[in-house]
């Protein structure tokens, strides 16, 4: 019984030693991570630029202002809410389809960005 009493002593004492000793910080890497291309502000077409009233955007603001615009003006199909019944504003930047699936505002909008080199 007195060796594994003095075993689990010395673990402590390596628990504790190892706990003490500083662990380097985050901020002290100075590695600076790229901005991922979704989140990359990009020229737009001007049927998408007269929507949002911007010269360049990132695709996800594009989209976040789109829904805020469904939503203001309620053109969700009231039977099947991953329906959109778009407006004269909406088919300007929708290729003039009178529907879309919520699934498809974001394929539809990746046209109207004008890709850099």
């Amino acid at each position: 019984m007195s060796s594994t009493r003095g075993v689990f002593k010395g673990c402590r004492a390596l628990m504790a030693a190892k706990a003490a000793t500083p662990k380097p910080s985050s901020a002290a890497k100075s590695t600076v991570k790229p901005t991922p291309a979704i989140l990359k502000p990009l020229p737009v077409s001007p049927a998408l630029r007269q929507f949002l009233g911007v010269p360049e955007a990132a695709r996800t603001e594009a989209v976040k202002k789109v829904w805020e615009y469904i939503k203001l003006h309620n053109l969700q199909n009231p039977t099947n809410k991953r329906e959109i019944l778009c407006d004269s504003k909406l088919k300007t930047i929708f290729e003039g389809k009178d529907k879309v699936g919520m699934l498809e505002i974001a394929k539809l909008l990746s046209g109207h960005f004008v890709k850099t080199v």
